[in-house]
């Protein structure tokens, strides 16, 4: 093999290992590693550690002490020049609770593989390590350091591991994200949207509703107006939407509401229009005469624009072109830990995981013949990056 393989020649030689990337799966998914259970989560965490030392990378375990360790892999030739990293981003956690394997067990069927996780994302995982293989044993010459970042607490919002993801992407040249992809033709996602979360309190005084009525303010009332005047502030052609998810008010049927709140769901496609809704959120004035308004929250996740990931995107799909294979991509409503990293202005591409459906549903499930090609897109994106 050259020294720099080209993308058919790391498919070539991924194809044949395509029984064993799909042992190595069943591992992880019969590894259970729900977000909030630490113990189980360990477990799987020990198993992705043992995978990454067999093939010769440095693994950096980070203790937790609620969720699962993270884990952070490097991995660079002895001699190579190391000018710079590329951050490959994932997480081994899941929305499944200890157990759910009873009811949802790992199988094959009509060349698919079912399991808890098996998609979001454990998939993306296998295809890491295969691809980190098909770079080793082609002797590719790799110009940058390689950073391998799995964490444990992504579906619960990345409460812990944020930092080290910031900290890892403003050291890194690009990064890569191996969520599952859209569709089943194996879309990347080249932008996401914002997502946050805010919280309107409405204050208002509480009398009795037959005897006075006149001396309440009804906090129900005054969040039914500040409500009508949120929904107007949808976009669905630009990709704006603010949904109230959660309500709640009053105390008896008799009592003047002195107390209402809704919970309100904000995404954003443009961080222009991120700002704007803030604004607008913690612009809001009370329309009844005597009822206070208590605004809280906002976006936690900036949105990943599509300029952040363009450049990427353009040569994976050539890399991918040379593999005989057809790339295309997707915007995504939901946000990922690729929209913290593009908010600091690192080039990112997420959606480079599996291909497949079905995610966090009985369901979930790969298509099992992609992926030598999945995972030879990853290794020549990281040759060629």
């Amino acid at each position: 093999m050259p020294d720099s393989p080209n993308p058919k020649e790391l498919l070539r030689f991924l194809k044949p290992r395509l029984p064993e990337m799909l042992a190595t799966l069943k591992t992880l998914v019969l590894a259970e590693s729900p977000s909030l259970e630490k113990t189980p989560s360990d477990r799987c965490c020990d198993l992705l550690a043992a995978e990454w030392r067999k093939r010769g990378a440095h693994v950096e375990r980070i203790a937790q002490k609620r969720h699962g360790d993270q884990l952070r892999v490097t991995w660079w030739p002895q001699k190579s020049r190391r000018a710079g990293q590329l951050l490959v981003l994932g997480h081994y956690d899941t929305v499944y609770a200890s157990g759910t394997l009873r009811k949802m067990p790992f199988r094959v069927s009509s060349g698919k593989a079912y399991g808890p996780g098996i998609f979001d994302m454990k998939a993306g995982l296998t295809q890491a390590l295969f691809a980190l293989e098909a770079l080793q044993k082609t002797k590719a010459s790799l110009t940058r350091r390689l950073v391998f970042l799995w964490t444990s607490d992504e579906e619960i919002g990345s409460d812990v591991s944020r930092k080290l993801i910031e900290a890892e992407a403003r050291r890194s040249d690009a990064v890569f994200v191996l969520e599952p992809s859209l569709g089943p033709k194996g879309l990347i996602k080249t932008a996401r949207k914002g997502v946050g979360e805010a919280e309107l309190i409405v204050h208002g005084r509480a009398s009795h509703a037959g005897l006075a009525p006149q001396e309440g303010i009804n906090a129900i009332h005054e969040l039914s107006r500040q409500l009508a005047r949120i929904q107007e502030w949808n976009d669905s052609r630009n990709g704006v939407t603010v949904n109230a998810d959660v309500i709640e008010g009053g105390s008896r049927v008799n009592v003047i509401a002195e107390r209402a709140r809704a919970v309100l769901d904000l995404r954003a496609l443009r961080i222009s229009d991120m700002r704007r809704l803030e604004s607008k959120l913690h612009a809001l004035r009370p329309i009844l005469p005597g009822a206070k308004l208590d605004i809280r929250g906002g976006f936690n996740r900036a949105p990943l624009e599509r300029k952040r990931s363009g450049a990427l995107f353009t040569k994976a799909k050539a890399l991918a072109a040379q593999m005989g294979v057809s790339l295309g991509e997707s915007t995504a409503g939901g946000g990922s830990d690729g929209n913290l990293t593009a908010a600091l202005g690192v080039p990112t591409l997420d959606g480079l995981g599996a291909v497949g459906h079905g995610a966090h549903a009985q369901n979930e499930h790969i298509f099992i013949k992609t992926m030598p090609a999945r995972a030879a897109l990853l290794a020549a994106l990281l040759l060629h990056s």
